[in-house]
């Protein structure tokens, strides 16, 4: 004979289910206020023309032809999703290289380096982003710039460094480099602490070197920081505009355009708002079709290390 259900017990069950509701319903509205609305926002904006009348908005609805514009006609978009690309992919295996470099540095550091070193590696990540453009620009400058005052003293040629199509794009990667490689670094540092140490121990039993050590040892123990460092870093790589803005707005040329100096460029200087929402929201879906891909990635690789073991 079954117990007879305890009333009591189905009331409290609905009063955490309501308290649960309640206590979410903040979250709910933030996200709804800051995410959601924005984007459905960028996805009608993109269906219109807008103009402007006596200080008024005009919206004329256009379909789709704002993305075939984009498509078939927009080149510096294109332009700025090309050097993207190759930004991302440059600037991040350098910062991953470095990162770790580095952290592997601190790491092997006593007591009295490891604050020093750590300390100087965070600093660049720390400094505002308007000085940094105006400190690079002092350094990168073509008349008065420190680099071409040290090569100007050693008798050699001086260099536009900003305003030379074929390496202007590579002096932005640089101070990229310079600006981001602690983040990198801060990830893989505490990856690094975060190892089992009886672990390494037994492990370098079986090694004889330290390139060994770390091939066979700490890169596979470290590759699920790795793999997350590497997915966030292109995100953000995908975001730079602050470098670009302040030393080169995207010249000479389109050599240094990105994608984000190309969206605030329709939007602001063109007043194309209908065409700069269409690229937002390509951009938008790319950006978050990777993050799919990535957590894919990791989610397998997680369920592979869990069927092994």
């Amino acid at each position: 004979m079954k117990p007879a259900a305890n009333p009591q017990t189905g009331d409290t069950t609905k009063r955490n289910k309501r308290w649960v509701y309640l206590s979410l319903a903040p979250v709910i509205i933030v996200f709804l206020a800051l995410s959601a609305f924005p984007v459905l926002n960028l996805l009608g904006l993109s269906l219109f023309k807008v103009t402007w009348q006596d200080g008024s908005a005009i919206y004329d609805f256009v379909g789709m032809e704002n993305y075939k514009y984009l498509f078939n006609e927009e080149e510096i978009y294109w332009a700025g999703v090309r050097n993207t690309l190759i930004f991302a992919v440059s600037v991040v295996t350098v910062q991953m290289l470095l990162g770790f470099t580095m952290a592997l540095a601190v790491m092997r550091a006593g007591s009295f380096g490891r604050p020093i070193l750590t300390g100087i590696f965070l600093l660049p990540i720390v400094i505002p982003p308007i000085v940094i453009g105006t400190m690079w620009r002092l350094i990168m400058g073509r008349e008065f710039g420190l680099i071409n005052g040290l090569l100007s003293m050693a008798g050699l040629p001086t260099v536009d460094w900003l305003g030379n199509p074929d390496i202007a794009l590579g002096s932005i990667m640089l101070v990229d480099i310079w600006h981001w490689t602690p983040f990198v670094f801060l990830l893989m540092l505490a990856g690094l602490e975060s190892l089992d140490t009886e672990v390494l121990e037994a492990a370098r039993l079986d090694v004889t070197s330290f390139w060994q050590e770390m091939r066979h040892i700490v890169v596979p123990m470290m590759l699920p920081t790795i793999v997350i460092t590497v997915v966030f870093r292109i995100i953000l790589s995908f975001k730079v505009f602050d470098e670009v803005y302040l030393l080169t707005s995207g010249g000479p040329g389109t050599s240094t355009e990105v994608v984000n100096f190309s969206i605030y460029r329709v939007f602001f200087s063109q007043d194309r708002v209908g065409d700069g929402s269409a690229m937002s929201v390509v951009t938008l879906f790319a950006v978050a079709l990777m993050i799919i891909v990535a957590n894919g990635l990791i989610q397998r690789r997680s369920g592979n290390k869990g069927g092994e073991e």
